[in-house]
């Protein structure tokens, strides 16, 4: 039979990475976004998960055997983060449910499951480390418990497994998307190339000093599949992370060396990419012109905010994947290959301009 994939959220880092390594394994691939790209291969689904009718008359025929669901929409608070994106996927499998044809929901959350939501991040108790999935959840209202309930409810319903996955922040290549670091590292890193400005790491002196990890979009990508795909993995939520610790003070200058830059070394004062770059507009318009570069607007490729929520936290954070590693998922990429293939490939594709 031919395996068929939803992948909602298709656009962003994690939907794009998905989309593509499903189809190197054979999958048929559906995108679903509300601007969905045409990315080679993959057959566009323009829909908008918050109208189910226009959801339900979108999904009409199309019948998956497998949806990986990687989106979510941020919200004022997080009371009302909670009722959207709980909404969104009840609205989803509705729509699914008269075709009787999903066998299996991958849903990608992240570590916020452990640290706690946007508005309370790595505040009050924090959590010990490493996180490991058998933790319960903390006592803090939080939108990815409302997104596993959600997905734990239709999968009893409907009668389809389910996994999770929690990745530590993630690394790829996604245009428009609100958390990127890797490419707001790359377009900071040029900025300051060009202008001869200090390339001055934005965060906390425990990010600076303390082990971490990070997620590979593809690494991220295989695990979904592989426990999309392996009976044993089914219904068993996991963290994914490529598999490699590093501290940021040997990080952030194997990031200057790769754009030829001398990293500054940190004297633990906070500067925080959304000051250091909150004039950059314009600096960044010229040297798309300058170079030709494929995007003009910072704000598309650029998140500081999401960058300097992950290098401002005051702990140490580090996963345990053990669980996916016993039950047969055996992916690794190191995290400094991660962001030079990152940056390789915005080179490739023209957002940033070659060293």
């Amino acid at each position: 039979m031919t395996r068929r994939a939803l992948v909602v959220g298709v656009t962003g880092i994690q939907g794009t990475a998905i989309a593509e390594q499903l189809m190197r394994e054979g999958f048929e691939v559906f995108g679903l976004a509300r601007r969905p790209n045409t990315t080679t291969g993959v057959t566009p689904v323009a829909a908008d998960l918050l109208d189910p009718e226009a959801l339900a008359h979108a999904l009409d025929g199309i019948a998956p055997t497998h949806v990986f669901l990687t989106t979510w929409l941020r919200m004022e608070s997080e009371a009302e983060n909670i009722r959207v994106n709980a909404q969104m996927l009840n609205n989803l499998f509705a729509a699914l449910r008269p075709q009787k044809s999903v066998e299996h929901v991958a849903l990608v959350t992240g570590l916020k499951h452990y640290l706690g939501p946007f508005e309370a991040y790595g505040q009050g108790t924090l959590p010990k480390t490493p996180f490991r999935e058998e933790q319960g959840r903390p006592d803090v209202e939080n939108f990815y418990y409302a997104q596993e309930d959600a997905l734990f409810e239709a999968a009893e319903r409907d009668g389809f497994t389910w996994s999770v996955h929690r990745p530590h922040t993630v690394i790829g290549k996604a245009v428009g998307n609100a958390m990127n670091m890797g490419q707001t590292l790359a377009v900071y890193a040029t900025i300051c190339r060009e202008t001869g400005r200090p390339f001055r790491f934005p965060g906390s002196q425990v990010q600076w000093e303390g082990l971490t990890d990070m997620t590979d979009a593809r690494q991220l990508a295989a695990q979904t599949i592989w426990a999309a795909t392996s009976p044993q993995a089914h219904d068993t939520a996991f963290n994914i992370v490529n598999g490699d610790v590093f501290r940021w003070n040997w990080m952030w200058h194997r990031i200057a060396e790769w754009f030829g830059i001398e990293a500054v070394e940190f004297d633990g004062t906070s500067r925080p990419l959304e000051e250091q770059m909150a004039e950059d507009s314009e600096i960044w318009a010229g040297i798309a012109e300058k170079y030709g570069l494929a995007e003009r607007d910072l704000d598309r490729l650029a998140s500081p905010w999401h960058t300097d929520a992950d290098l401002g936290r005051p702990i140490e954070v580090v996963t345990d994947m053990s669980r996916s590693r016993k039950l047969g998922f055996t992916g690794y990429i190191a995290t400094d290959d991660a962001f030079f293939d990152l940056f390789e490939r915005l080179v490739a594709e023209r957002i940033i301009p070659a060293k």
